[in-house]
């Protein structure tokens, strides 16, 4: 339980230390795109103070002509290599007026309310960004909007309406820059009687020609402000031929209030992309060394429980042996009074002044008596620790022997012995291994039956390895005991201890050998010894 909760609390720090670095990177990364965003507010308000600078430079009594802002206009959007005003995002520039109508634009078109075109901040859009603010000069009052710049529209925009105005609107229109004493002095010389007593005459006469329906000129040289006092820049020669009021209402809707630029986030995703996927490898690996810690935690885990449960399987082991020892002494000396209780059976068995029965019954004593002691040999046997003294064995003559010992259960049971295969010679300890091949063999002569057949084979399963086979046509074993026939006091034969194929085992064991039981066809059981090294 103590070491569950150890694991539990390890694992729990290594999640809460990648949780830790995720949120880490989910913050940088929004501080990087913050700072892209700012970056590109900030190249927004150099172009708008690059703008008004050109404005500035350019106005003239507070108008600017409109065919000398357009290209300047034109130049910021299309440019890419000016390293000052860094454009090379910019999509459309537009200049407003109070009402929020575009005054001179450039570049593509702006997909915005007029609602939003009235109120200065940002428009983050899936392509762009549109920033509204106010143009440099342009102040916003209770009274309205003060020291405003006027874009004024040039000669060639009012061409077309100008010369298609009916011919009889032209007349009187006055020369540029005609000034008073050139118009008396030319009527003079035609023979024209004009008095010009001074300028509110030429005023009412301006006026007058309003009144018939005929072009008006220009207002006297010293007039340059409006009804309402305000001022307003000089009209230039082509624009002379409009009355006050019309002038006042173009100045009014060309003055600029507001400046429009929508900027490309092109780069700014392609900077949140590059990050987003850096912080993502960067939590992988997090997660990866955090998962490669919490497997080595895990594994020195399990490395720490298996040397605990080895040292607890060594204290088993030993305690174990020292039954093991404990039992065989056991074994042992209880041979010594089963052997004396046997001997005085004999004795009874034997005298001729002892009743029948006793004999009979002294006679059964013995027999039982040989039966427990054949069983504690076969224990102390079992139990015997097995050192292995290896030397050359010739396989055929130790087969021999066993044969021979084996003879008198053979003829007995008028069993058919054959032995085959190549002669090896294989490296084992002599003495168990004929003993071991002994077991085999009288397992084998106890199932068979009467007039069975017994096979012992021996050959080579390469060059320095052999195999030694022993086959019976008796009633063999179920597939679910052939492991199981192999364990101490396990045994199918009723007169069997179940101990000689365990002794046969561990003697297999013991010189790194194997041993299996399979189904010997038709019929019977084989028992298979493997990887006997064979001597050169």
């Amino acid at each position: 339980m103590e070491l569950t909760r150890r694991r539990l609390l390890i694992y729990g720090l290594l999640l809460g230390v990648w949780l830790l670095v995720v949120g880490w990177q989910v913050e940088e990364h929004a501080r990087i795109k913050d700072a892209a965003k700012a970056d590109l507010r900030n190249r927004s308000k150099e172009i708008a103070n690059t703008l008004s600078a050109v404005i500035r430079a350019m106005r003239f009594r507070d108008a600017v002509l409109q065919d000398r802002l357009e290209p300047v206009l034109s130049e910021l959007v299309n440019e890419r290599t000016n390293e000052l005003v860094k454009s090379s995002e910019l999509l459309s520039i537009a200049l407003l007026n109070t009402a929020g109508d575009p005054v001179v634009t450039a570049g593509s078109t702006m997909n915005l309310q007029q609602k939003d075109l009235l109120q200065e901040g940002e428009h983050w859009g899936t392509n762009g960004v549109t920033f509204v603010t106010a143009i440099a000069g342009a102040n916003v009052t209770p009274e309205g909007v003060t020291n405003t710049t006027v874009v004024l529209p040039s000669f060639r925009s009012l061409t077309n309406s100008f010369t298609n105005a009916p011919r009889e609107n032209w007349r009187g229109f006055p020369r540029r820059d005609r000034r008073p004493e050139e118009s008396g002095a030319s009527n003079a010389v035609s023979g024209t009687s004009t008095n010009l007593a001074g300028a509110g005459e030429q005023d009412a006469h301006f006026r007058n020609r309003e009144a018939r329906g005929e072009p008006p000129g220009p207002p006297p040289e010293g007039e340059r402000r409006s009804r309402s006092g305000e001022f307003r820049p000089r009209r230039p020669p082509w624009m002379r031929w409009m009355d006050e009021a019309e002038f006042e209402s173009l100045v009014k809707k060309r003055e600029l209030h507001g400046l429009v630029m929508t900027m490309s986030t092109e780069n700014l995703q392609a900077v949140s992309i590059y990050d987003f996927w850096l912080r993502c490898v960067i939590a992988l690996f997090a997660g990866v060394g955090v998962f490669g810690i919490g497997l080595a935690w895990r594994n020195i885990s399990k490395t720490s429980e298996l040397q605990i449960r080895l040292v607890r399987a060594s204290e088993l082991n030993s305690h174990l042996k020292e039954m093991n020892l404990a039992a065989a002494g056991l074994a042992h000396e209880t041979r010594n009074p089963l052997n004396i209780i046997r001997g005085m059976a004999q004795m009874i068995s034997k005298r001729t002044e002892t009743p029948a029965e006793i004999r009979e019954q002294s006679r059964a004593i013995v027999d039982e008596t040989d039966k427990v002691t054949a069983q504690l040999n076969e224990f102390i046997n079992y139990s015997r620790p097995r050192e292995v003294r290896r030397s050359a064995l010739p396989l055929t003559a130790a087969i021999n022997e066993v044969v021979r010992t084996l003879g008198h259960d053979l003829d007995e049971k008028k069993i058919q012995l054959e032995v085959t295969g190549e002669p090896v010679t294989i490296e084992a300890d002599e003495q168990l291994f004929r003993q071991a091949l002994f077991n085999l063999a009288l397992n084998a002569t106890q199932a068979v039956a009467e007039n069975g057949r017994l096979q012992i084979e021996t050959r080579k399963t390469d060059a320095g390895e052999a195999c030694l086979e022993v086959r019976d046509d008796g009633p063999g074993v179920q597939t679910d005991r052939r492991q199981e026939i192999f364990k101490p006091y396990f045994t199918t034969n009723q007169k069997g201890t179940g101990l000689g194929l365990a002794v046969v085992q561990q003697i297999v064991l013991a010189h790194g050998w194997e041993i299996e039981c399979s189904a010997n066809e038709p019929k019977g059981a084989l028992f298979r010894i493997t990887h006997l090294k064979v001597v050169a």
